[in-house]
């Protein structure tokens, strides 16, 4: 039996990188005051077509219907869902509303480079503040996640864009229709993918040339990108980002800033993009709640390619993982007359936060100290017939010291090796 396309087994060194991406994307948001949250994954099938919460997902659902005759789908984003559930609780809330929630997604649709259809993804939205300062804060998160990692404004860059400056340029050419003008910025959002020829043909229905939107992109500098570049030089991070306005977003829900991340070396998908929402909940609540919203995700194939890809990246990722996965101490059982000594010693680690493991049978001192070092432990500990006197032998250095079974405790809570 085979797992099915675009779903992924996570074996142990599989599993480590997860953690490693997760466990670093959690970090990051918590300091900067995110609040964990995560919803169900089966969702009804009409939160996704309700107005301008669908667009091109649509067509990327898995979607059945469950034995209780409920149209329902798998979900494939997580705004529509944070929506709902903000709709229902929102007055409970001190705004800004700030959350975050790292959890899978499902997209049917054709597996390629960087693209599966289940993958984790990291989702931060700030609700209630509409706010530049609001819009800065949310990119100022993006870049220090991608900086959490090891990586630099000479490995990605934040493409920023701003759906408003786009809905009025067409309004001066004559698109004033906002169904029409979504039709016009799906064609601007594969501008990079489409073929020149192409884009024109989609384009002549409504009056446009190609050569409008470059010209457009090209000289257009909307006021907001001033305030927001001021913001992240305050931080010293405004190398990270550039006005791009060929950014849209294939989203229909988005309203203002849109941004995506990507590798400065064109070699692949964005990493991570998102954007203004302001009228998402209005219009799933049907006007009953109103709040303006911003919010990102980053998908875990895209950044950890890129991660195994750069050498710096990929040595920070590799170091951590090896250290999630390796134990603290092991336990070398040298006279098994000792053995439930052993396992005191053993329990006695355990409870105090470390990793330990230990021979679970009779075994050679040799190849337990082989199990030592790939147990990765920085330290073995030796109970035999000196008891109730230990030996510590340190696993690196290759040397060896006594330790008294009273004292054990203390030297546990003071070992150099940090506690999971």
């Amino acid at each position: 039996m085979q797992s099915l396309p675009g779903f992924r087994d996570f074996f142990p060194n599989e599993c480590a990188r997860r953690n490693y991406i997760t466990g670093t994307w959690r970090r990051i948001a918590r300091s900067f005051g995110f609040r964990e949250y995560d919803g169900p994954t089966l969702e009804p099938l009409d939160l996704y077509r309700k107005k301008n919460s669908g667009g091109e997902i649509l067509g990327q659902l898995f979607s059945f219907t469950d034995k209780g005759e409920r149209e329902v789908a798998l979900r494939p984003e997580m705004t529509p869902t944070v929506a709902r559930m903000l709709i229902a609780k929102a007055r409970e809330y001190r705004k800004p509303i700030k959350w975050f929630s790292i959890a899978p997604f499902f997209r049917y649709e054709k597996q390629q480079s960087g693209r599966l259809r289940e993958f984790l993804q990291l989702n931060c939205d700030l609700v209630g503040d509409d706010s530049s300062a609001a819009d800065a804060e949310m990119l100022a998160l993006l870049i220090e996640t991608m900086r959490a990692f090891g990586l630099t404004e000479n490995d990605i860059v934040v493409r920023v864009s701003d759906r408003r400056a786009w809905m009025k340029f067409l309004a001066g050419k004559g698109v004033t229709d906002e169904t029409k003008a979504r039709e016009v910025l799906s064609v601007i959002d594969k501008l990079e993918r489409d073929s020149p020829e192409a884009l024109q043909a989609k384009l002549a229905p409504f009056g446009l040339t190609l050569g409008d939107l470059t010209d457009f992109i090209e000289t257009a500098r909307p006021a907001f990108f001033t305030a927001l570049n001021e913001n992240l030089a305050a931080r010293g991070l405004e190398g990270f980002c550039q006005l791009d306005l060929r950014i849209v977003r294939g989203l229909a829900y988005y309203t203002g800033l849109v941004f995506e991340v990507f590798d400065r070396r064109q070699d692949r998908r964005a990493i991570a993009g998102g954007g203004r929402f302001d009228r998402l909940l209005s219009d799933l609540s049907d006007g009953k709640v109103d709040l303006p919203a911003i919010g990102f995700g980053i998908g875990d194939v895209v950044l950890g390619d890129l991660l195994a890809d750069l050498p710096d990246t990929r040595a920070k990722m590799e170091a951590a993982m090896a250290d999630g996965q390796a134990c603290d101490v092991f336990v070398v059982v040298a006279d098994e007359s000792r053995r439930n000594e052993a396992l005191g010693v053993v329990q006695l680690l355990r409870s105090l936060g470390r990793r330990v493991d230990y021979p679970l049978q009779s075994d050679k001192v040799a190849r337990q100290f082989k199990d030592a070092d790939a147990s990765g432990a920085s330290v073995a500990l030796v109970v035999g017939n000196e008891w109730p006197k230990l030996k510590v032998k340190d696993l690196k250095a290759r040397t060896e010291t006594d330790l008294a079974q009273e004292a054990l405790a203390d030297w546990a809570a003071n070992l150099q090796t940090p506690a999971p």
